[in-house]
């Protein structure tokens, strides 16, 4: 039996590579969504929404395929740490997570577009920061340089180094995609990957 077609809706190198892993074939596509946060919104809430709305932004597109959305946000004490895009915006993100814990919560959506239903889960993970002084912090962006990744600190690279603990029930949430959700999201649409 033939493989639906699945289609990533994300343009992130991470969640592209994550899926990789899984050894099935897909496309990837832009779904050019605005990541803005809707006042009041909890961030578990805006993870759950934007992976949905990644998925269905690019459903007219694939009408026959599984279109995969994912979005992740994470947060400490009540401030959201997103993608930290400038050297400066980083360095204050780690100063202010050392030696605090931030909770990640990681969306995976599966819409079937055919069936036009849609199934959503986050996973969540909480990274607890070792206490970090600017050398280290300037040391490490300057080394592996995370701007792209919220909490900017990447846990697959040298990141790693800058985390006491982390606990959850997937490692790959961390990264950005919950592998072991999603092989249940495609598996109740019949889509074994091995």
């Amino acid at each position: 039996m033939a493989l639906p077609r699945l289609v990533l809706a994300s343009t992130s190198r991470y969640r592209r590579s994550l899926l990789e892993r899984l050894g099935v074939a897909f496309e990837v596509a832009d779904p050019g969504v605005d990541e803005t946060r809707h006042p009041g919104e909890a961030p578990e809430s805006l993870a759950r929404r934007l992976a949905e709305a990644k998925a269905l932004a690019v459903a007219e597109r694939f009408p026959a395929a599984l279109i995969i959305g994912c979005d992740q946000v994470a947060h400490c004490d009540g401030e959201i740490f997103s993608k930290p895009g400038t050297h400066a915006n980083a360095v204050r993100q780690l100063r202010a997570l050392s030696g605090r814990a931030a909770l990640f919560h990681t969306a995976v959506c599966v819409h079937d577009a055919m069936e036009r239903s849609t199934e959503v889960r986050v996973v969540p993970c909480r990274v607890s920061f070792r206490v970090l002084d600017d050398a280290t912090i300037e040391r490490y962006l300057q080394k592996e340089q995370p701007y792209d990744c919220a909490g900017s600190a990447k846990s697959e690279g040298l990141g790693i180094a800058l985390i006491a603990r982390i606990e959850g029930d997937d490692p790959n949430a961390l990264v950005g995609l919950p592998l072991i959700a999603l092989v249940d999201l495609l598996r109740e649409r019949g889509v074994d990957v091995v």
